[in-house]
């Protein structure tokens, strides 16, 4: 078995595992929310602190990765909307989170273990440049886009109230407060203490892990419930548009050769839990991203190694 082979059976194999310990009782969906939350609090936000600190921002300037993956959300996110309200006659609300759903990788649980196992800790350092940007873009994006709905409808939400909101979830997340901690105490210049370090190892050596069977026991929890056609047509577009429209971006810019691949494997990840998260914040459209998100992972396990292959193919 190739080394790639490999990795994507351990990285989809982790996830069958917690799938399976959820199917059989073995433990309690209960049990998969308090992983999820140790990975995304606590585990991930120490991967991301270390790679902060260590990360060579020399090799590769952020602007052109942006602009590659950046690319196709529009295109995809647009094409999901039109699929949810033209093709299966959903209204424009649903619509929005059809976009997010077909446009929102899952680069934390999934991406971050999966770029680790086939490129390393130099794929994570560029990886890491996205995830960044990555969530509060789509959360702006996907405010924007609820605002312009709810408005369209008549209600009408104070911009200042929106901006707040929009700033509080930002700058209490966990993720976000992990990469400006670690490029604040790299700023700092003041040396990393050995003790520290040790902790802050041992939380993130095993972030990958726990966040995979952590979301196998997710997917277990959420299931399939209907909405089973529009699911598979997002799961479509998430999977093959995205990261078609991102390689012919990557290429057109001229991104460096692992850069480019990292930018086309991440965007040819399923759906993340996100796209559920923001449809029950506005209440609709969650059976919809719920079911998107699981038949997209199922699907992933073979439309990554496609992407794999292709993008080792066209940057060497």
């Amino acid at each position: 078995m190739s080394a790639v082979a490999e990795t994507i059976a351990f990285v989809f194999g982790l996830v069958g595992l917690g799938y399976a310990a959820g199917w059989t009782g073995l433990l309690r969906p209960q049990v998969g929310d308090a992983l999820t939350d140790f990975a995304i609090v606590v585990a991930v936000p120490a991967l991301l602190f270390r790679t902060m600190i260590g990360i060579d921002f020399s090799g590769t300037a952020p602007w052109g990765l942006w602009a590659a993956y950046f690319a196709g959300v529009p295109v995809v996110w647009l094409a999901g909307h039109l699929v949810a309200t033209r093709r299966f006659g959903r209204d424009a609300a649903a619509g929005v989170v059809a976009g997010i759903a077909a446009s929102f990788s899952n680069l934390l649980l999934l991406g971050i273990p999966f770029i680790m196992g086939v490129y390393g800790q130099a794929g994570i350092d560029i990886l890491s440049l996205l995830l960044a940007v990555h969530l509060p873009t789509m959360m702006a994006a996907s405010i924007v886009m609820f605002e312009w709905v709810r408005r369209s409808e008549g209600k009408v939400t104070s911009p200042l109230d929106v901006l707040k909101g929009f700033l509080r979830n930002l700058f209490t997340n966990p993720l976000i407060i992990g990469i400006l901690a670690g490029l604040a105490w790299r700023l700092s210049g003041i040396p990393m203490p050995g003790l520290g370090m040790r902790f802050v190892d041992a939380f993130a050596g095993i972030a990958g892990t726990v966040a995979l069977f952590a979301m196998g026991l997710g997917l277990r929890k959420f299931g399939i419930s209907g909405n089973v056609k529009p699911a598979i047509a997002l799961s479509v577009l998430k999977l093959l548009l995205l990261p078609a429209v991102v390689l012919c971006a990557a290429v057109a810019i001229g991104l460096p050769p692992l850069a480019a691949k990292v930018m086309v494997v991440a965007s040819s990840l399923p759906t993340g839990v996100n796209p559920y998260l923001i449809a029950t914040r506005f209440g609709t459209g969650q059976v919809l991203a719920s079911n998107t998100m699981t038949i997209s992972t199922a699907l992933a396990a073979l439309t990554m190694g496609l992407w794999l292959g292709v993008a080792q193919w066209v940057f060497g």
